[in-house]
C-alpha cells in the first residue's frame, strides 16, 4: 500500500520558523510512501504524464542506477549483486526486498525528480508461529515512521476480523485464533497492511455425536493443519483415549475404561486396551485420532474423552458426548391384527428444544412426534419404520424397527389348525384299529385253548 501527498503551490514568506516546519512538511508530502515487509515484491509506478515525445526515464536507488528506458522502446535493467529488479510498463519492480533495500528510490524523468520512500513494516510473533493451545502468543507491528513528525496509527485484526487497537498483543490462543493476523497501518487516511500466521495446535472434535443400533459410530477427534513431526517437536509425551459410561439416569461414571494408548515409535500407532468393539481410522499419516465401529449400541451413551501430553504446560483435550437414538415397540414387532401398539423414540434423556423427533411409516407417511399410539395394527402398518432425529434442519441419526402384522386367521393359521386336527384324526383312527385288533386277537387265542369237551390231565393214572 502506498502513501501519496502532491508537492505544495507557492506560498507568500513566512517566518523562519513556520518556513522550517513548512518546508519539512513539503518534503514528505512530495514523497510517496510505501510500506513493505522484507521478502516482499515492491514496485514503484512513474508519475502520472511522464510520457513526453524525447523522454528518458531511470530509476535510482542512492547513487545506484538500477534501470532506464526511452521513447525509443529502449529499455535496460542494470544487474547488482543481491539485487533482483525488473521493469513492468516502465514500473521498478522489486522482488523479494531485502532489509538493505528500504529508503529512498528516485524516478528521474528529463532531469525532473520524483522521490519514493519504502519504509519498513515487521511484524512478528513469541513464540513463533506453531504454538500449542492455552499458550499466550505475543504479536507485534513495528512500523518505521516516515520522520519524527508523523507517526502512523497501528491496529490488528485476528483470523475473525476482529480489531485489537494495540500494536502489540498478547494473548492465551485457542482454536479461534489460529490463522492469519493483519497488521493494518494508517497514515494520513490512507492504509497498509502486513500478515503473519499464527497456528494453534489443538484438539477438534464436536462436543456432541449421534448414533443408532441402525447407524454407524463416530467419535471424532484431530489436528487439523499440522503433522506429527510438528506435533511431536512441541514435546509430545503421551496420547490416549477414556471412555466414562452414562447410567440410564444420564449420570456419567466417574471410573474411567482406558480405550487406546497412543505409541509413538515410527509410526505412530494405537495400543488397545478395552476397544468395546471401536477400531481407529485407518489412516494414521495425519493426526486424525477419530475411533469408529460399523453399528452403534445402547451402551454406547457415555463421554469419550481424547487427551494428548506434554512435556510442560497442561495437556490437550477434548470430549465427545456419545448419545444413542433407540425404538421401543410394546408389546413387540410381530402383531395380530387389530392390537394396540406403542412405539417410542428418543435419547434415554430429554431432548433439547433445538432438537426434534421424525417418524417416517412404511407408508411414507411423516410424524412429527416421539411416541405413536396405533389403537389397532393392520397390515398397512407392516414393514420397516424410520425414526429420525433433527437439529433444526439438520439429520443427525435415524433408528430403524421392522414390524409385522399377522391377520386374525391368516391361510397359514387355518393350514396349520387344519393339520393339527387332521393328525389327531389320524392318532385316534390309528389308536381305535389298533385296540380293535388287539382284542380280536385275544378272542383268537381263547378259541384254540378250549376245543375239547372233556380234557384229560397229563400224568400216571391207576388201572
Amino acid at each position: 500500500m502506498t502513501f501519496v501527498s502532491r508537492h505544495i503551490p507557492d506560498m507568500e514568506p513566512l517566518p523562519s520558523g513556520l518556513l522550517l516546519l513548512t518546508a519539512l512538511l513539503s518534503a514528505s508530502r512530495a514523497e510517496e510512501l510505501i510500506y513493505a515487509q522484507v521478502g516482499q515484491t515492491v514496485t514503484l509506478k512513474p508519475p502520472e504524464n511522464y510520457k513526453t515525445p524525447t523522454y528518458y526515464l531511470s530509476w535510482h536507488f542512492g547513487e545506484l542506477e538500477l534501470a532506464w528506458t526511452n521513447h525509443m522502446s529502449g529499455n535496460k535493467v542494470i544487474k547488482h549483486e543481491n539485487w533482483d529488479t525488473a521493469l513492468s510498463d516502465n514500473s521498478l519492480v522489486v522482488k523479494e526486498i531485502r532489509q538493505n533495500q528500504f529508503g529512498i528510490y528516485k524516478c528521474n524523468v528529463n532531469e525532473k525528480i520524483w522521490t519514493y520512500k519504502v519504509l519498513r513494516l515487521k511484524v512478528s510473533a513469541e513464540p513463533p508461529s506453531l504454538v500449542l493451545s492455552g499458550r499466550t502468543v505475543t504479536l507485534v507491528c513495528d512500523a518505521e515512521p516516515p520522520n519524527s513528525l508523523q507517526k502512523p496509527g497501528i491496529h490488528w485484526l485476528n483470523p475473525q476480523g476482529e480489531k485489537i487497537t494495540q500494536a502489540t498483543h498478547s494473548v492465551q490462543v485457542s482454536s479461534r485464533h489460529s490463522g492469519r493476523w493483519t497488521c493494518v497501518v494508517t497514515l494520513d487516511r490512507k492504509e497498509a497492511t502486513a500478515q503473519i500466521s499464527v497456528t494453534v495446535v489443538d484438539l477438534y472434535s464436536p462436543p456432541m455425536a449421534y448414533t443408532s443400533t441402525s447407524s454407524p459410530l463416530a467419535v471424532p477427534c484431530s489436528v487439523p493443519k499440522v503433522s506429527w513431526e510438528q506435533i511431536k517437536s512441541l514435546g509430545l509425551r503421551e496420547g490416549h483415549w477414556q471412555f466414562f459410561p452414562r447410567s440410564k439416569s444420564n449420570l456419567v461414571s466417574a471410573d474411567a475404561q482406558r480405550l487406546f494408548t497412543l505409541s509413538l515409535e515410527e509410526p505412530v500407532s494405537w495400543k488397545a486396551n478395552q476397544t468395546r468393539g471401536l477400531t481407529p481410522v485407518s489412516d494414521f499419516k495425519t493426526p486424525n485420532l477419530s475411533l469408529g465401529r460399523t453399528l452403534g449400541r445402547a451402551n454406547d451413551r457415555g463421554d469419550y474423552v481424547c487427551t494428548l501430553k506434554f512435556e510442560s504446560g497442561p495437556p490437550l483435550s477434548t470430549t465427545v458426548r456419545v448419545n444413542v437414538l433407540e425404538i421401543a415397540a410394546s408389546p413387540g414387532t410381530v402383531l395380530i391384527s387389530g392390537q394396540q401398539l406403542n412405539l417410542t423414540c428418543g435419547l434415554g434423556v430429554p431432548l433439547t428444544s433445538d432438537l426434534h423427533l421424525k417418524w417416517i411409516s412404511p407408508e411414507r407417511a411423516t410424524i412429527r412426534s416421539g411416541q405413536l399410539t396405533i389403537p389397532a395394527v393392520g397390515a398397512g402398518n407392516s414393514g420397516k419404520w424410520r425414526c429420525e432425529l433433527w437439529r433444526n434442519d439438520t439429520r443427525l441419526t435415524s433408528a430403524v424397527i421392522t414390524l409385522k402384522i399377522e391377520p386374525k386367521l391368516s391361510v397359514w393359521m387355518l393350514v396349520i389348525i387344519c393339520s393339527v386336527a387332521v393328525i389327531v384324526l389320524l392318532l385316534l383312527l390309528l389308536g381305535f384299529i389298533l385296540c380293535r385288533r388287539r382284542r380280536a386277537r385275544v378272542r383268537h387265542v381263547r378259541h384254540q385253548l378250549c376245543q375239547c369237551k372233556n380234557p384229560k390231565p397229563k400224568g400216571f393214572y391207576r388201572t
